[in-house]
């Protein structure tokens, strides 16, 4: 059995042709600056060649619907687990998804429901009884007297499979005709079924004439129809309107039959549960009326927003309904289950349903969000709160022997509940899993049983191991960037001054989700903070009310803002600008020198050589977007795709222009000795040089210097950046516009992704827009972040219910004054702390 992870020449983009030696079954911490190559190393290595292995195991029939991840850029790795990773992924918009499904805490009570629920009658409440063959004849000589009706017996509901041994099967047995998927079919006929789609399949028993006469003939085909699919039958009137009965359920006042129970029953997502009137959305998509339109979404009339058939709901556990229970916060329904008493036929199977769902509610409130709804959307979710609810699924399923690779879990986490999330991963690396965390957080880092630092540098020059091995190895490194910070020789210092405001934004009433129709005050041309423990409702203040009703006010945009009276003081501010980490492109033509528009400016400027003019070459010529100047080869993407059917796909260099994208007679053309495409291939830093000359390219790359993205290809791909490096480039483009101040940017966890150091530098650069007259406001648990401030406002006290109200406001010394926030609490241990060796105040 391997005791170690073994890697040798990684080289997987930045990576320096890495050897390293990592300890099984322990917490490891990966650290660095932006860009060093952690997330190359643990996703795009360890991850993608764990998954890799496990899928090469399965069948080839099974490995056709699963997106198969390409090698590595590696020589070996020995000592490898199946591997699972949960990375910093866009919310799911998907309005189906919930907390619920993603955690299968609902799945789990989808099968308790089915297995331990009482159903009642949808009209008037009853309990539902079973009917027996005698009762369902007596009910159809009585309800059907005189007409003639078809008996048909349910065999398969929607289920896939082409079931053609079963069609036969009956063939065999004397039935002659089935009704399959609405339609009659003889079964002579050899009836072929698509086996990936769902089908529903009846077998036609007899057509009888009922009458006291045909009781007999009645009789043996009730008993026939039942008996082959097990208590279940469909009479069918001349008019085509339907009746089912069921040996299982039905009222005996309203003579409703209700189906099996299942746990497709209680399912939002199929047509068997779900609430024909809405789908199982819940809601319905209306238009408001007036002067101005907004797209509002109505609570479903039928449903109530429960998503399911009332059939569904008329199921009950402990005098609830599924929808109530899953309407619940975490913590209420942990609770409400504790007290739940199962009859002793369903005990056995009740108390291991629930057991099962006890534990997955344990691990939400270990990662705090115990306020968060099962029923809640995933796409109402923040960064942080998508990404614990995701490892929260990943760590009820208990695994053993897996390797565990999270990207920054504390994202979104306030710094009380860190503690809690270190003691869930060492939780998980006791029951016999390695965990690889990338973090830059400082209380996780010290955590660590084993740290590797990546460095020096970031791009070009990172892809190294500068330390490794315990904290005190760490500490001890001369070198280590992140050692530095950890023994305090550098930091972020605290602003000399803080910016005072004379005029304000204020929200009034604001009443959304869990806000306590409150009034918030933000200043303006300043740096503002919002704090507050996860759930407190910072959001929903933020993005869901004063985002969306500035964007209604400035672009006449049609969005729904949250609940809330007026917002005052708009008419301070000319626009509003999200600067979010949201790749900045899905494709790989999508690059830093398009998004910033450097690659216009070098265009035009390659336009302009004495070449570009002799041949007659516009700057369209120079974009490998468009035919002219590109390789037609690859269409200007430098590589071809090789299908390998049952294996994955294979990206292979252009043999034409050698991965350079361009034809030969484009890059012929030179500026300083370099064609586009080397423009392309340079780092900003290199370009700055060859470029300085032309202040426009001049200003854009020398804002991206400042930014600490200096290591970027100016071509690299989009999907290849992190987080954070989006983040920046997007922070680049708004830098470069022409400020007239008067701006709001609003900023969601900026430091996801970014080192020490990295933070630092962005500190630096909002700052530089504040001082241009705009205002900047961004949500933050980082408590260096958080002590730069100008003004926080601090909400909750705690999440969910027991949050959305403001605990405290003012300046960062004010807010430590406020015993009841917890912000204040742990800000105070920071800001008041001796000043640390090195450390060197800035004037803002």
């Amino acid at each position: 059995m391997f005791e170690e992870i073994v890697v040798k020449r990684a080289a997987q983009h930045n990576l320096k042709n890495l050897d390293i030696r990592l300890p099984r079954n322990r917490l490891i911490v990966m650290t660095g600056p932006s860009g060093s190559g952690k997330s190359s190393l643990a996703f795009d290595t360890l991850f993608a060649e764990g998954q890799r292995r496990y899928i090469e195991c399965l069948s080839t029939y099974a490995r056709q619907y699963i997106e198969q991840m390409e090698k590595p850029n590696v020589e070996s790795i020995e000592g490898l687990s199946p591997s699972i990773s949960i990375e910093q992924k866009t919310i799911p918009s998907n309005p189906r998804s919930t907390v619920g499904t993603v955690t299968e805490i609902y799945d789990f009570l989808r099968l308790l429901f089915a297995r331990a629920g009482t159903p009642h009658c949808p009209r008037c409440g009853r309990r539902v009884s079973s009917l027996t063959a005698q009762q369902i004849l007596t009910r159809l000589l009585e309800g059907f007297s005189g007409q003639k009706v078809q008996i048909l017996s349910p065999v398969i509901q929607g289920r896939k499979g082409d079931y053609q041994s079963l069609l036969e099967r009956f063939q065999r047995k004397g039935f002659l005709r089935a009704r399959i998927d609405g339609r009659f079919q003889e079964l002579e006929e050899g009836i072929r079924l698509e086996r990936s789609q769902r089908h529903n399949i009846e077998i036609w028993v007899d057509e009888v004439e009922v009458s006291h006469n045909s009781r007999q003939r009645l009789k043996e085909a009730v008993d026939k129809a039942m008996e082959i699919s097990q208590g279940n039958l469909v009479v069918v009137e001349p008019e085509g309107k339907e009746t089912f009965y069921s040996s299982s359920l039905i009222c005996p006042v309203c003579e409703i039959s209700l189906p099996e129970l299942e746990p497709r029953t209680f399912s939002f997502n199929s047509p068997y549960g779900a609430c024909p009137y809405c789908h199982g959305l819940g809601v319905l998509s209306t238009w408001s009326k007036g002067r101005r339109r907004f797209r509002n979404e109505a609570v479903c009339p039928q449903c109530g927003g429960s998503r399911l058939k009332k059939a569904a709901l008329s199921v009950k556990i402990g005098e609830k309904d599924i929808s109530q229970l899953s309407s619940l916060p975490a913590a209420a329904l942990l609770e409400e289950l504790s007290r739940l008493k199962f009859p002793s036929t369903k005990k056995m199977i009740g108390t291991r349903i629930v057991k099962e769902i006890q534990s997955r509610l344990n691990i939400m409130m270990e990662l705090a969000m115990p306020y968060l709804q099962i029923s809640r959307s995933s796409s109402s979710l923040s960064g942080g709160e998508a990404r614990r609810v995701r490892l929260a699924a990943q760590v009820g399923a208990r695994l053993r022997g897996i390797l565990y690779v999270l990207d920054e879990p504390t994202i979104g986490l306030h710094q009380r509940d860190n503690t809690r999330l270190v003691s869930l991963l060492r939780e998980i690396r006791d029951e016999g899993n390695s965990i690889i965390v990338v973090e830059h957080d400082e209380q996780t880092i010290r955590a660590a049983d084993y740290i590797l630092d990546l460095g020096p540098g970031a791009g070009e020059k990172g892809g190294s191991s500068v330390a490794e091995g315990d904290l005190r190895t760490i500490l001890s490194s001369p070198s280590s960037l992140t050692s530095q910070y950890l023994r305090g020789e550098k930091c972020i210092p605290i602003p000399e001054r803080r910016r005072k405001s004379r005029e304000w934004i204020t929200v009034k009433e604001a009443s959304e989700f869990n806000l306590k129709n409150i009034d918030v005050r933000f200043p303006l041309s300043v740096f503002t903070v919002v704090t507050g423990v996860s759930g407190s409702g910072k959001s929903t203040l933020v993005y869901d009310i004063l985002y969306k009703a500035l964007c209604n006010t400035f672009y006449k945009a049609q969005k729904s803002p949250g609940q809330h009276r007026r917002i005052v003081g708009a008419e301070k501010l000319t626009k509003v600008v999200s600067v979010d980490q949201k790749p900045i492109g899905r494709t790989p033509r999508s690059n830093p020198a398009t998004y910033t528009g450097v690659f216009t400016s070098l265009r035009h400027l390659f336009a302009m050589t004495r070449q570009s003019r002799m041949k007659g070459y516009s700057p369209s010529r120079f974009s490998f977007n468009l035919s002219g100047g590109r390789c037609e080869e690859c269409r200007g993407a430098g590589s071809k795709k090789i299908e390998m059917h049952f294996l994955p796909d294979v990206f292979v260099t252009c043999d034409r222009c050698g991965g350079q994208r361009y034809n030969k007679e484009t890059l012929s053309v030179r500026y300083k000795g370099k064609n586009i495409a080397d423009y392309l291939n340079m780092t900003v830093d290199e370009a700055y040089d060859y470029l300085k000359t032309h202040p426009h390219l001049k200003r854009k790359l020398e804002i991206m210097k400042r930014v600490g993205l200096g290591y970027l290809k100016l071509g690299q791909p989009a999907p290849t950046l992190s987080g954070g490096e989006a983040q920046r480039i997007k922070l680049t483009k708004e830098l470069g516009r022409k400020n007239a101040g008067q701006t709001l940017y609003l900023l969601d966890e900026p430091t996801t992704g970014l080192h020490f150091d990295d933070v630092r530098q962005l500190l630096e650069v909002l700052s530089a827009l504040v001082n241009l007259g705009n205002t900047v406001m961004v949500i933050e648990h980082n408590l260096e972040v958080i002590k730069y401030a100008d003004h926080i406002v601090d909400l909750g006290p705690e999440g969910g219910e027991k949050g959305g109200w403001v605990v405290a406001q003012g300046t960062p010394e004010e807010v430590t004054q406020v015993r009841k926030s917890y912000t204040g609490q742990y800000l105070k241990k920071v800001l008041y702390k001796k000043e640390r060796k090195g450390a060197e105040k800035f004037s803002l």
